[in-house]
């Protein structure tokens, strides 16, 4: 079969997706169990996958799916507690009283504060933290959805403290194959890894800069009352000065120190910069914005969350600090536990695992104290002593993230298990490489010379699939390298782009957007957020392309493997 077809069956499942989801705008829960279906008779038909295969990585996928749906409950549960405890009310005025402006909230809320989540802990947690904080303060639940998946681009690549570059290009690549050839040019494995790392960081900071921007206008355009563009654009100065105060120390932690610690840093540096600026005025409009009356609100934009957090009231006097206290926990215990060795070997001692699945060599270990699930549950615990509630609020609180977490677990149980299908086909009696590679394998053999402006596409589409920049990179970084070094451009730098593609398409990760819709109790619209969250993925992998064509080609950029 020609690599043409190989490519076209290998995208049917993500093309049905697509029609069913925005074009059909069917809902997930509907969508998605036949789009598994499609992709195991791809699977079957086509790749000539066994059955063992195929059932074992269903089951591979049921089994990450319960980690997805540990780390959407706790998300969910934090929210909930501070909702009966009466601190989500505390801290919704304490954002008034910095800006009533909205535009100016969801800078600080997702950009500033979700990149520093994302820094810590990645994995999906910025959206599932950040989108619900925004429901609390007023934000339509679509919207909050919305610009969440957005955090998933700029601080993606260096989430998890590093996770995407440490071990998704690190593992990604011929690590020792790639080293023994670089010590022949004097050069080493640790050295070109920085090198990645810092175009990565200075690729980001390019295209990063413009997104708190395109999250304002989006969130104007399409949820404005008068759905105005302009009333996005009149922030400009603000947006961009709001930008640079994250990208600016990002990039330079990315250069100067490595991959751990950029999106973090970015943050800690950026976030009372900005906050300072819009308490002061500085670059703010004269006219605030805001969403339309509540009751204009169309039904689809409103979850059960909303209603229920519109009709809050504080129970008794609470400090702004002790209501923000549980959130600082969460982040200081992400940090500790991704950076102290000790506290790490602590929350990992706790493991569940399922080594080689039916024999197929596939393999599943889930740390419930480790992932963010279990330190947002610890905080809860924290919380209803700290906030002197009573048992009966923390069980209301339990018994609403239950019921939600279930309504996304229908989803996610045929999601994640057909994305592990995709991924694990390279093992198949057709000799085919796995349905991922055969697509990028086409684009990469049709483009030629001007590879590099579909390189961040071919990583947008791992991370789609996988919905992890982490595994997009795994299972790409030594294809985009191949293609580097056939063109003869640099290969680091290709490789560069195929991690910040990777993190930009995030933003239309299905299970991505179906587990942020679950903490804002916003389900079956899925489609409707994809079809707003495609626009600043393409924008992203469109400028970073752009990016990619003038470094190869017009600075000439190199590598120590091309000596």
């Amino acid at each position: 079969m020609s690599l043409g077809f190989q490519a076209f069956f290998a995208a049917l499942p993500i093309i049905f997706a697509g029609i069913l989801l925005v074009g059909l705008r069917v809902s997930a829960k509907k969508a998605m169990p036949l789009v598994y279906i499609a992709t195991i008779a791809v699977a079957f038909l086509v790749w000539e996958v066994s059955f063992e295969r195929v059932l074992a990585s269903t089951i591979e996928g049921m089994l990450i799916t319960i980690s997805v749906l540990w780390i959407i409950f706790g998300a969910i549960l934090l929210l909930n507690t501070l909702k009966h405890s009466g601190a989500i009310i505390v801290i919704r005025e304490g954002f008034n009283n910095i800006s009533p402006d909205r535009r100016i909230q969801v800078i600080i809320v997702a950009w500033l504060f979700g990149s520093f989540i994302e820094g810590a802990s990645g994995f999906g947690t910025p959206a599932a933290i950040a989108a619900p904080l925004l429901v609390a303060i007023g934000f339509p639940a679509m919207a909050a959805v919305m610009v969440g998946m957005m955090i998933q681009s700029t601080p993606v690549s260096f989430g998890a403290v590093g996770t995407p570059i440490l071990i998704g290009v690190n593992k990604g690549l011929d690590s020792a194959g790639i080293g023994a050839t670089l010590s022949n040019f004097g050069s080493s494995w640790d050295s070109y890894l920085q090198i990645i790392t810092s175009e990565v960081a200075i690729t980001h900071a390019i295209a990063g800069t413009f997104i708190p921007l395109f999250m304002i206008i989006m969130l104007t355009r399409f949820f404005g009352e008068n759905k105005s563009w302009s009333e996005g654009l009149s922030i400009i100065p603000f947006a961009i000065f709001a930008g640079l105060a994250f990208t600016i120390p990002y990039a330079l932690t990315g250069v100067f120190l490595g991959a751990e610690f950029p999106s973090l840093i970015g943050a800690l540096v950026g976030l009372p910069i900005v906050v300072l600026a819009a308490k002061n005025g500085f670059l703010v409009p004269k006219k605030s914005w805001d969403f339309a009356p509540r009751e204009k609100w169309p039904v689809a934009w409103v979850s059960k969350f909303e209603m229920k957090f519109d009709a809050m009231t504080s129970k008794e006097a609470m400090s702004l600090t002790k209501a923000w206290i549980p959130y600082v926990l969460v982040a200081a215990i992400l940090v500790l536990t991704r950076v102290s060795a000790d506290a790490k070997a602590f929350v990992m001692s706790l493991a569940f695992s399922y080594k080689n699945i039916l024999g197929e060599g596939l393999n599943f270990t889930m740390n419930p104290l480790y992932l963010p699930g279990g330190i947002l549950v610890f905080v809860v615990i924290i919380t209803y002593f700290l906030h002197k509630m009573e048992f009966k609020e923390l069980k209301a609180a339990v018994g609403e993230s239950s019921r939600v977490m279930i309504g996304a677990g229908f989803v996610l149980v045929f999601t994640i298990p057909l994305v592990r299908v995709l991924i694990n086909s390279g093992v198949n009696a057709s000799g085919f490489d796995s349905m991922p590679i055969a697509m990028a394998n086409f684009v990469a053999h049709s483009v030629g010379d001007i590879y590099p402006l579909f390189a961040p596409v071919v990583g947008a589409l791992g991370a789609f699939i996988a919905g992890s920049n982490t595994v997009s990179n795994m299972m790409l970084s030594q294809f985009q390298f191949g293609v580097a070094d056939a063109l003869g451009v640099s290969t680091a730098f290709m490789v560069a782009l195929q991690a910040v593609g990777a993190a930009a398409g995030n933003m239309i990760a299905i299970h991505n957007v179906v587990a942020a819709s679950a903490t804002v109790g916003l389900l079956d619209q899925e489609g409707e957020t994809l079809r707003k969250t495609i626009i600043p993925t393409i924008y992203y992998c469109l400028v970073v392309g752009i990016v990619g064509l003038i470094g190869m080609y017009y600075l000439g950029l190199t590598d120590p493997l091309m000596k």
